[in-house]
């Protein structure tokens, strides 16, 4: 294509972006593409500060998008998350341990989106049929999830959960149709070559007003085993990897965090590279100037810090995810770009979602629509929350027992045991929690006050958990 047809087709499309985007039509809607990994801390993108990690097009996304630098997974393990994540409910209402299954009759994001006029698909790890339903076999690869409890999408091309990078196993269609097949290569780069086919083939359709798609990429990596293709992984040393303060001066855990990030640090920079695959499509296909891209993870990796390793403990390494919206199609068009301190939770994704698209969110979705910061809208009336609820509903790994928290947008975390303090921490003051204030005299009305806010969501959610008396 020559520089004049490049400009000619360039200014053609940004005019039907420009015409279609209230959503009124379904010239020029946008398509939605969620990106998100297994276990990806989000401390660990340059963009966000990581020394040990080279990010060239999430870095890029969020310069032309929106970072919400403080977003969290409200409860921090696979299922419950990617339960609220597709329903925008509350963990304790729909997923509420690890390996539950997500009820076949639930209603999901992609249900509203095939309402409203979008194609649906999802590629890669699904993790919501819970092996307690099979026998308590985990992980299988000959374990396939029914079309009945694949969430509402048309296409779905997945697997329930593997931890083999190297030797994942995916399956889909129905019937006569159905089929299964162990991916050639490494898992992350294989399920965005699923995608990347699914873009060319809607690109191939040639209508005009074909149907916008709303399309989801759930890779594993950087979830253990810490393995990345050699590529990636042999411009990590571990003897070269900066920890983070709260690591103890303990050698054997320092030792296996250096490891472990130099490993993970790998992963996640494939995952950048199969980004830039994704948009570089967009762009072949003439889509990159009409779709949000959503890039995040489930929830962290504490990965030495405070000597713990995993996730569902309240700590920053663990709750904190990445959350960007980006892609071309905002970079005109007026918004405000870069990070901002809302506190969105894995409650909020899918209302958000919906409101980029300029769906009404319905009554049973829980969560907040923070689209606003993305797009012009005036659809969201309700106030912004001042805090994100978190919680533990089971005991796992890092903590034997089940607890609840609130993170404040002005920088407070306190969490509770079930009739005992436990944690209390300034991050604006102590990023990295090294200094428990739970039980100082002097900070209790500040601790009463976050006492007041963990009680109410907890009474506004319905959850049920026994308070301590303060």
């Amino acid at each position: 294509m020559s520089a004049m047809d490049r400009n000619r087709s360039f200014e053609d499309e940004y005019s039907q972006y420009m015409r279609g985007f209230d959503g009124s039509a379904t010239l020029g809607r946008p398509n939605i593409i969620w990106i998100f990994g297994d276990q990806h801390r989000g401390q660990a993108l340059s963009c966000n500060g990581d020394s040990n990690v080279t990010t060239p097009n999430i870095d890029n996304l969020a310069t032309h998008g929106v970072n919400f630098q403080q977003a969290v997974a409200g409860f921090p393990i696979c299922c419950p998350f990617r339960g609220t994540l597709l329903t925008g409910l509350y963990p304790h209402k729909v997923v509420p341990g690890h390996e539950y299954p997500m009820r076949s009759d639930q209603l999901t994001i992609a249900d509203v989106m095939n309402e409203h006029g979008y194609r649906t698909a999802y590629f890669g790890k699904w993790h919501l049929d819970g092996y307690r339903n099979h026998g308590g076999v985990v992980g299988s690869p000959l374990h396939i999830v029914p079309p009945s409890r694949r969430g509402g999408f048309r296409t779905w091309i997945g697997y329930e959960n593997n931890n083999s990078q190297w030797n994942a196993w995916v399956h889909g269609g129905e019937g006569e149709t159905s089929f299964q097949y162990r991916l050639p290569g490494y898992e992350t780069d294989e399920l965005t070559n699923l995608l990347l086919d699914y873009i060319q083939e809607d690109n191939n359709c040639g209508s005009d007003d074909r149907e916008p798609f709303f399309a989801v990429l759930s890779v594993q990596p950087p979830h253990p085993p810490y393995a990345a293709p050699a590529a990636f992984r042999g411009k990590h040393n571990p003897q070269d990897v900066q920890l983070r303060p709260n690591v103890p001066q303990n050698q054997k855990i320092r030792d296996e965090a250096r490891q472990t990030i130099a490993a993970s640090s790998a992963m996640i920079e494939n995952l950048d590279w199969n980004l830039g695959r994704i948009l570089n499509a967009l762009e072949e296909t003439g889509q990159l100037l009409n779709t949000h891209i959503m890039f995040f993870s489930d929830h962290g990796d504490m990965l030495g810090s405070h000597g713990l390793f995993g996730k569902v403990v309240p700590y920053e390494e663990s709750i904190r995810i990445p959350f960007i919206i980006g892609g071309e199609m905002q970079r005109f068009y007026g918004r405000k770009c870069g990070p901002v301190a809302a506190p969105l939770g894995n409650v909020d994704i899918a209302p958000t979602t919906l409101g980029l698209c300029g769906i009404d969110i319905p009554d049973w979705m829980e969560g907040h629509d923070y689209s606003p910061y993305r797009v012009e809208t005036e659809r969201n009336t309700k106030e912004e929350p001042d805090s994100a609820f978190l919680q533990a509903l089971m005991p796992r790994e890092g903590v034997d027992k089940p607890w609840r928290g609130v993170v404040t947008a002005d920088g407070w975390k306190y969490i509770c045991f079930e009739e005992m303090e436990w944690l209390m921490f300034n991050l604006n003051e102590d990023p990295y929690e090294q200094v428990n204030l739970a039980h100082s005299l002097a900070h209790y009305r500040k601790r009463k006050a976050l006492h007041e806010r963990l009680t109410q969501w907890i009474v506004n959610t319905s959850d049920e958990f026994t308070m301590p008396r303060i």
